[in-house]
């Protein structure tokens, strides 16, 4: 375990962290439902005084029975039905407490998912998504946000409620020996400390092999993945991938299984103490019925309570365990919860008007983290207004985490990136994400239908279609979206076939890439009116001839907007106004086609280089 898990451990065992989580989770279960919690207080308060009453009333019946007394003369009768009272109550509440578990359940499972999918939705840039330590919280909160908080107060509850009846019990039973009261719960005390110290050792356990199960997750989704599944039949990867899952399995559980032992080892010893206990203090209270000391009543209500208070505390023991556990997994909710944003936004910021004349970067340095290499060293760039620029470079050059910083998904380290001289970090990343539209290299092929697809480009269209269409045809994908069985409402998967639906067509399609290609580029083309356009290899997966349809169209829509193209075919690069190079992070070209052409630099050897693999020369113009 590195050092920061185990910090991360021993705070969120740590007593203020602890009642840090026991506040959150109580404040969230009162969110869920007030009228709700307030009855499960009366209830569980209620039902932790019902066993003590009958213990009591049943003590007074026995009494009876042997002297023929009765406190305050009130008749066996009486004691007979009050016994039926409670016996009832007790029978009946549990059901009342179940059913507003229930709805306090629902509503904390629903809080809980709007409260931390709307603090992840929050976060502005991408920094977060890329920490593994981050994305191992992340899996945890989402494991522990709907299931810890319930567990949590449920525990409360629990105690709150064997608290009470311990209490009532142990007033029954200091009545007839006050020693065996001590014995009897102090005889709890040790699995108490046992099944916490087990607690904390389970939740570093789970907190240690967390990248393990995020290891064996990816190679089980790789087995059953479609996308994977061919590549991984073709070259046979198959049992390659189903050793890794299996050993990343095996290691999971042998560090399960030392827990497991542990819990073995510690339990045993303390659970037969209480057994023991009980059974010398039965000894103890039949050895004074025989001299005299006890009545039937006393041995009457000695059983009662001594089974009740060892009862009680063995089950407080595992609401306290239960309850100790949940805390430490949902600190990681709270721990999500109250970061602080990931990018600052400023308390006032400065209003994103359209471009009027530039954006630049100025003397821009980046890297991905404090001890990362240096992925832009000192870029200066600027785009005009209406300008296209082009941008190229071999792979690991820095074009695409400067389209990041452009989009304001990092900041960069050092430099400043400005829109028309204003400072980007002085505006609202929201508002100024508004002036942009982009299709990135690593698009997103959604599981639903065409329409919602191309709609996400601008959800505010989603309900137009004939902007919805516009969209397709700029991106030469009218044609085929037409042609599916439910045309725009085709479903775009077939992971989410519609049970109800008989039709055969709502199972759903899957699409080709260059078919997914062109609806992402629809879904960039929907955003009409914006500032700038980023497109990252637009036509990756294209063939030629959709490809330089593609590019014709793009010409017109790119017509009077800045333009950001970034590709590795150069053909496609040309007709920029501007072609920048980029070399390990550095610009080390930038000029026309034919300007870097004569200068017989980077830019001239990759494209003499790609024209060379032609057989006749000539390329895709733009």
């Amino acid at each position: 375990m590195s050092a920061g898990q185990e910090s991360a451990v021993h705070r969120l065992g740590g007593p203020r962290g602890l009642l840090t989580g026991a506040g959150a989770a109580l404040a969230l279960t009162w969110r869920a439902g007030p009228a709700a919690f307030v009855c499960q207080v009366l209830l569980t308060v209620v039902q932790g005084l019902l066993p003590a009453g009958i213990t009591l009333l049943t003590k007074w019946l026995f009494d009876f029975v042997g002297d023929g007394r009765t406190p305050g003369g009130v008749s066996p009768m009486t004691l007979v039905a009050g016994i039926g009272l409670c016996g009832t109550l007790l029978a009946v509440l549990p059901y009342a407490s179940d059913y507003t578990k229930s709805r306090l359940r629902r509503g904390i499972a629903y809080r809980a998912q709007k409260e931390l999918y709307g603090k992840v939705e929050g976060f502005v840039g991408l920094s977060r998504f890329e920490d593994p330590e981050f994305l191992d919280r992340l899996r945890l909160a989402q494991d522990s946000a709907t299931g810890a908080p319930d567990q949590i107060t449920t525990a409360l509850f629990g105690l709150v409620q064997q608290a009470t009846a311990v209490t009532g019990l142990a007033v029954v039973l200091s009545a007839i020996s006050p020693w065996l009261t001590v014995f009897t719960v102090a005889a709890a005390v040790p699995a108490l400390f046992v099944q916490v110290s087990l607690s904390r050792r389970q939740a570093r356990m789970m907190w240690t092999i967390s990248p393990r199960n995020r290891r064996q997750l990816f190679y089980q989704s790789m087995m059953l993945d479609l996308a994977a599944v061919k590549e991984v039949r073709l070259f046979g990867a198959g049992g390659f991938l189903l050793r890794r899952m299996n050993e990343e399995t095996r290691d999971i559980n042998a560090a399960e299984e030392r827990l497991d032992r542990r819990v073995l080892a510690f339990q045993t010893p303390t659970t037969a103490l209480g057994a023991v206990i009980a059974v010398c203090g039965l000894a103890w209270m039949i050895h004074g019925a025989r001299s005299g000391r006890f009545g039937a009543g006393d041995v009457s209500a000695f059983l009662g309570a001594s089974a009740g208070v060892q009862g009680v505390l063995n089950s407080s023991i595992l609401h306290v365990t239960s309850g100790y556990q949940a805390l430490l997994t949902f600190r990681h909710y709270v721990d999500i919860r109250r970061l602080p944003t990931d990018l600052p936004v400023p308390a006032d910021p400065l209003p994103v008007p359209p471009l009027r004349d530039r954006i630049e970067l100025d003397d821009v340095w980046f890297r991905y983290g404090d001890d990362g290499p240096w992925v832009l060293r000192g870029v200066s760039l600027t785009l005009g207004r209406g300008e296209s620029v082009a941008l190229v470079g071999l792979n690991g050059a820095g074009k695409s985490t400067l389209v990041k910083l452009l989009c304001r998904l990092y900041d960069p380290t050092r430099g400043t990136v400005r829109w028309d001289g204003t400072d980007i970090r002085t505006m609202d990343p929201a508002l100024l994400r508004e002036r942009i539209s982009a299709v990135f290299q690593d698009r997103v092929a959604y599981d639903l239908s065409a329409r919602d697809n191309i709609a996400m480009g601008d959800l505010r269209r989603l309900d137009d279609p004939e902007r919805i269409a516009g969209a397709a045809r700029r991106a030469d994908a009218h044609d085929f979206v037409s042609r599916l069985p439910r045309g725009y409402d085709t479903m775009l998967s077939r992971i989410f076939p519609d049970a109800d639906d008989e039709d055969p067509d709502a199972v759903g399609v899957t699409l080709s890439g260059g078919q997914w290609q062109r609806l992402a580029l629809a879904r960039a083309m929907l955003r009409e009116g914006r500032d700038l356009l980023v497109l990252d290899e637009p036509s990756a997966g294209l063939d030629a001839a959709a490809e330089q349809r593609l590019h014709e169209r793009l010409r017109s829509y790119r017509e009077g907007t800045t333009s950001l193209l970034i590709s590795h075919r150069l053909g496609t690069v040309r007709r920029a106004d501007r072609i920048v190079v980029l070399e390990d992070g550095r610009m080390r070209e930038c000029g026309s086609h034919d300007e870097l052409m004569d200068l017989k630099g980077e830019y001239a050897r990759l494209f003499t280089l790609q024209a060379s693999g032609y057989a006749q020369d000539g390329e895709v113009e733009v």
